[in-house]
Formats: structure tokens, C-alpha cells, sequence
């Protein structure tokens, strides 16, 4: 087994899971059961799933959840984006926030490529 908390990936993954629900607290009520949920089930996932990969004994499952952690971590992407556009959230707080959420894709998308090669 893998050590999760061992990977840059998930150290990021985990500072914006942190990070979204600081930034969700302030959308509006009526999104309680919206996009609130919605983009924090999306940041959990991205952890969770790291978690869960590195937990797993074959390099083809921990490597599927690398997969579904990445598109989580998409998905959120789209999220922030939308949030913004209807208002819910500050400029100054989603810069930092889309620039963390960048860092983690590139950590996260370099491992992906890098077991890629090794499955050759």
C-alpha cells in the first residue's frame, strides 16, 4: 500500500477541499442543497479519491482513481467558474483559489503521465 500523505497530489487536494468549504460558506442560502453541495462533494472527492487509490494493491486500480480524482478536480474547476459568474464568490477570493486548484491539476496531471510511461 501506498502512503497518501506522502504525495504532494493529495497535499493540495487537501488544502483546496479545506478551501472550498471556507469559500461555499458565504453562497447563499438557497444553494444549501446546490452548488454549495455540489462543489464540496466534487472537492471531497479529489482527496478521497487519492486516499482510496493509494489504498488499493493493484497499479491499475490506484491509477483509475487517480483518473476519477482528476476529473473531480475538473468538475470542481467548473464549479469555482460558474460560482463566479452568478456572483457568489469574490475576485480576490477565487484567484487564490483557481491558482490552487491549477497546482493541484498539474501535480496531479504529471503523476497520471508519469504512471502512464511506466504502464508502457
Amino acid at each position: 500500500m501506498r502512503d497518501h500523505a506522502k504525495l504532494r497530489a493529495f497535499e493540495l487536494a487537501d488544502q483546496v477541499a479545506v478551501m472550498i468549504y471556507m469559500l461555499t460558506r458565504d453562497f447563499p442560502k438557497e444553494e444549501i442543497y446546490g452548488m454549495t453541495s455540489q462543489m464540496r462533494r466534487a472537492a471531497v472527492s479529489v482527496a478521497s479519491n487519492i486516499v482510496e487509490g493509494c489504498a488499493r494493491e493493484s497499479q491499475m486500480e490506484y491509477h483509475r482513481f487517480l483518473d476519477i480524482s482528476f476529473g473531480s478536480l475538473k468538475e470542481l474547476g467548473y464549479q469555482l467558474s460558474l460560482s463566479k459568474r452568478l456572483g457568489f464568490i469574490k475576485n480576490k477570493d477565487i484567484t487564490e483559489c483557481e491558482t490552487l486548484i491549477l497546482e493541484t491539476e498539474k501535480v496531479l496531471g504529471s503523476l497520471l503521465r508519469s504512471m502512464r510511461k511506466t504502464d508502457i
